[in-house]
C-alpha cells in the first residue's frame, strides 16, 4: 500500500519503518492542506497516516483519487472530515484506548499545578523570589471533581480523584453505573455537577453537540473560584467566555492542554497568558509519555495491518462496519 505519513518524529519514523515493510511510505513534514493533493507523489496515495493537528478536509480527500484509508494516531477524529469521506467509500480508523492512565495522570499534574500555585512559583523562584505572598493553594481532598465523559481516560481521573480522598460526580450520555457502584462516584445531569464541583474536568469528544459545551451560562452556574480543566479539545470551551469568567474573578483558575485554534498557539498562548496568573497552558502534550506514544505506534500498525489482510479494525467511519469501536459518545478525547 501506499501510504502518506504526517507529523512524526524521527523515533516514530523509524519504527513506522521496520514496522511496515512491503508498503510504500512517504514521510512528510509540511502542513496538509488542499495543496498537499497537488504534489505528483501524492497522487498515487492510498493511505493517509496523520496525527490530531493534520485537518484532512474534504478538498483534501477529492484531490486524492486513490486513497481508500484514513489512520489517525489518536482517539479523537473531529480532524477529519468524516462526511467526505463516507461519501468516499474511505475507511476511517482511530486508536481507541493508549492513554486512559498517560492523560489522567497529566490531568492531575495540571489540577495540582493550578491549585497549589506551583506553575507560579516555579517562575518567582527562577527570578530569585522566593516569597510566599499570594501562593497560598488549596487541598484537593474533600473536595468534589467533576468529570465531563467517563470514557477510558474519565474513569481513570476517577480512580485517581478517590485516592486524594474527593467526592467525584460525573456526566456523560451513556452512564456506566457498574463503574460508578466500584469507584463511588455518582452521575448527574451536567448543570448540577456544574453548580456542585470546585473542579471541573473535561473528557468528552468535540462533536457538534458538545462544540463551545463551556459557555458563558454554563460558567456562570461554576461555583465561585471553581476550576476548570481541559485536555480533551480545544473547541469545547468557548474561549473569550472562559476569559471573561477568569478576568471577572468568577473562576479560581484553568489549566487547558487545548485551545481551540492550536496552529496558533504560539501566537496566542502568549496573549491568553498575559495578566492572568490563574490561567495555565500547555502545548497538547497530556498524551505525550514514552509508553502511550508506542501503544499509539503498534495500534497504528495493526490497524493499517488489519485493514489490507481484508479485516479492518478500530473503524470509526467507512463501507466496513467495526464491531469492537463501541460508543463513540463515551469516547475520551486526545
Amino acid at each position: 500500500m501506499n501510504i502518506a505519513i504526517l507529523g512524526t518524529d524521527p523515533t516514530e519514523t523509524n519504527t513506522l519503518k521496520e514496522c511496515l515493510p512491503g508498503h510504500v511510505l512517504h514521510f512528510h513534514s509540511g502542513p496538509l492542506d488542499d495543496g498537499f493533493a497537488s504534489c505528483p507523489q501524492m497522487a498515487p496515495v492510498e493511505a493517509l497516516c496523520v496525527f490530531v493537528h493534520d485537518r484532512v478536509s474534504a478538498g483534501l480527500i477529492a484531490g486524492l483519487p486513490n486513497l481508500r484509508l484514513i489512520v489517525t494516531r489518536s482517539t479523537g477524529f473531529d480532524n477529519i472530515d468524516i462526511d467526505a469521506a463516507n461519501r468516499a467509500g474511505i475507511t476511517v480508523c482511530n486508536v481507541p484506548t493508549y492513554g486512559d492512565n498517560t492523560v489522567a495522570e497529566f490531568t492531575f499534574g495540571l489540577i495540582l499545578a493550578l491549585s497549589r500555585n506551583i506553575h507560579r512559583a516555579y517562575v518567582r523562584s527562577k527570578q530569585g523570589d522566593f516569597s510566599l505572598a499570594g501562593l497560598q493553594g488549596s487541598d484537593l481532598k474533600e473536595k468534589t471533581i467533576g468529570v465531563i465523559g467517563t470514557g477510558h481516560i474519565g474513569l481513570h481521573v476517577a480512580r485517581i480523584a478517590k485516592g486524594f480522598w474527593m467526592n467525584v460526580v460525573a456526566c456523560d450520555p451513556y452512564p456506566q453505573q457498574v463503574y460508578a457502584d466500584l469507584l463511588g462516584f455518582t452521575y448527574t445531569t451536567l448543570d448540577d455537577l456544574l453548580e456542585k464541583s470546585d473542579i471541573v474536568t473535561l473528557h468528552t469528544p468535540l462533536t457538534p453537540e458538545t462544540r463551545h459545551l463551556m459557555t458563558a451560562e454554563r460558567f456562570g452556574l461554576m461555583r465561585r473560584g471553581a476550576m476548570l480543566i481541559n485536555t480533551g479539545r480545544g473547541g469545547l470551551v468557548d474561549t473569550p467566555a472562559l476569559l471573561n469568567a477568569l478576568d471577572s474573578g468568577h473562576l479560581g483558575g484553568a489549566a487547558l492542554d487545548v485551545i481551540e485554534d492550536e496552529g496558533r498557539l504560539g501566537e496566542i498562548g502568549p496573549a491568553l497568558l498575559d495578566q492572568r496568573p490563574n490561567l495555565l497552558l500547555t502545548p497538547h502534550m497530556a498524551f505525550d509519555s514514552r509508553e502511550a506514544v508506542g501503544r499509539i505506534l503498534d495500534t497504528t500498525v495493526e490497524n493499517i495491518r488489519r485493514y489490507t489482510a481484508g479485516d479492518p479494525c478500530n473503524v470509526v467511519s467507512g463501507p466496513t462496519p467495526d464491531s469492537n469501536s463501541g460508543h463513540i459518545g463515551v469516547v475520551d478525547e486526545s
